[in-house]
């Protein structure tokens, strides 16, 4: 996606939603926050996603992770669309905010406008977009899918964890990890630096090129 992506600040746009006014920076504070885009209210696979993320939204909240929901659609569309959203998904309350951007300026901002689909007065209509944001104001992640495809809420769980540990430790997760399973060190971190920093002890793999590379640890 041109324009707004990783490592770029979020905008500090004040915004309408379900919740009044909101003021983004002040909304993410001293923590995280997932915010993402949907095409419009009362459409099939945004009201699948909506009523999961609110069922995950313990999950989130244990990790400090607030969530914005994003749709062109205003408030009065989003207050009646919610209630579609909790009948389909029992046990689900839809306690986050939702924006509401009839002038598509807010898609625009947070470049979550999707290039292809117009409205039927052929104005844009938002992407299936998500932004990761760290405490810095800073996209740490983004994930764009098409309209036709719905997001899977454990990744989303997945890489929130992955970001905030490797935003704190000098390590990665290697491909599929999962919470609590072992991640590598960096490559950066000496093996004589990585006993001091990993008091647990690590596995160093053998492989043919003798590169001590790749270390696996648990945390």
């Amino acid at each position: 996606m041109p324009g707004l992506t990783i490592g770029d600040t979020i905008p500090d746009l004040l915004v309408d939603s379900t919740h009044g006014p909101i003021q983004i920076h002040d909304f993410i504070g001293d923590g995280w926050a997932v915010i993402f885009s949907h095409p419009a209210d009362f459409t099939p696979v945004c009201t699948t996603e909506l009523g999961k993320i609110a069922l995950y939204a313990e999950e989130f909240g244990e990790r400090g992770v607030k969530l914005l929901g994003v749709s062109c659609d205003d408030v009065v569309s989003h207050v009646e669309w919610i209630k579609d959203i909790e009948a389909y998904t029992p046990g689900c309350n839809v306690r986050y905010p939702i924006v509401a951007d009839p002038d598509r300026e807010v898609i625009r901002q947070l470049n979550m406008v999707d290039p292809d689909q117009k409205d039927s007065s052929g104005l844009e209509l938002p992407s299936r977009a998500l932004h990761v944001i760290g405490p810095d104001k800073r996209i740490k992640l983004s994930i764009l899918y098409p309209a036709t495809t719905g997001r899977n809420m454990d990744e989303v769980v997945r890489v929130v964890e992955s970001l905030q540990k490797t935003s704190k430790l000098k390590i990665a997760t290697p491909v599929n990890w999962k919470p609590g399973e072992k991640v590598v060190i960096s490559p950066s971190v000496s093996n004589e630096e990585a006993k001091g920093m990993f008091p647990q002890g690590y596995d160093t793999v053998d492989l043919p090129s003798k590169k001590e590379y790749l270390r696996f640890t648990n945390i």
